[in-house]
């Protein structure tokens, strides 16, 4: 199953980086899906030792565990209990060093590799704090973003930008299989999760397949519901790849004008024909994929 994920800010080369390692070997779609990219170990310090909230934190780690991986599921723990939340400030190294009375260069360790990992982010002469979690997008089959958002309990709101109909340019006609200059319909929506920007779908749509797509509310539903129940999938294929996000895109993301951005692009067939073509936009820093079949 191949799967996205996403924290922190990804400069664009890390970003591409990851893009390489996500080589994706099968599957035919995507979804939004929120998750935590730590670990849910909620390792403290050692026996009779106290954390810096006045708790005695419980070691389930066996004695050959390094002490910096002790101090890492440590804070990898309290991230995931939800006692420290994105963007809060984490004690600093001096800190621990005196909670679990190890090296500074120890401590360092661990701070450093969790930030590498983008569970943690420095910021110079602040300090360090949770990382902005990321987001997953599974790849194997097609459904709805709005579902993934309401399944996290989450509140998804969809805000079309362009409904209209159009006509075929010479790339279109040749993935759809018509004519230059034939109608296809085109919308353009923004989708949001808790009122934050987290995919632009720019969508073509063969009328063949969907001749009533253009008289539907698609503030109330997505394109991904109306197309799974008029035409339903029989195949598709997709490509991804990182990409600056041009300004127009970046607006409606609300991030800068040639951030990094995750760009999905699929084409999904429906009775022998091919149903829709889309392009779906994602902040560079919110989403990554990763995955593995079998």
């Amino acid at each position: 199953m191949l799967r996205a994920r996403a924290t922190g800010r990804t400069p664009a080369l890390a970003f591409k980086s990851a893009m390489l390692e996500c080589a994706c070997r099968t599957g035919i779609a995507i979804t939004i899906t929120r998750i935590r990219t730590r670990k849910t170990t909620g390792i403290g310090p050692a026996p009779g030792e106290t954390s810096l909230d006045g708790q005695t934190a419980q070691d389930s780690t066996t004695p050959s565990t390094p002490i910096f991986q002790r101090i890492k599921d440590y804070l990898v723990g309290e991230i995931a209990s939800g006692r420290w939340k994105e963007g809060d400030l984490v004690p600093s190294e001096q800190a621990l060093v005196r909670q679990f009375g190890v090296s500074r260069m120890t401590v360092n360790r661990a701070v450093r590799e969790l930030t590498a990992e983008q569970v943690l982010t420095r910021r110079q002469g602040s300090g360090t704090y949770v990382a902005p979690q990321k987001y997953q997008a599974t790849l194997v089959e097609i459904r709805n973003i709005a579902d993934e958002v309401r399944a996290r309990g989450h509140v998804h709101a969809s805000a079309p930008r362009l409904l209209e109909q159009g006509t075929a340019s010479e790339a279109l006609a040749l993935r759809f299989g018509v004519a230059p200059g034939a109608p296809l319909f085109h919308s353009l929506i923004v989708h949001e999760e808790n009122g934050r920007p987290i995919q632009v779908e720019d969508r073509w749509v063969n009328p063949a397949c969907a001749p009533a797509y253009l008289q539907q509310d698609y503030t109330r539903i997505t394109p991904n519901e109306h197309l799974m129940a008029v035409a339903p999938l029989h195949g598709a294929t997709y490509s991804i790849e990182a990409l600056p996000a041009p300004r127009e895109i970046a607006e409606m993301l609300a991030i800068a004008p040639a951030s990094a951005c995750l760009v999905l692009k699929r084409q999904t067939t429906s009775n022998g024909l091919v149903a829709s073509v889309v392009t779906m936009w994602h902040p560079g820093d919110l989403v990554k994929f990763t995955g593995s079949v079998g």
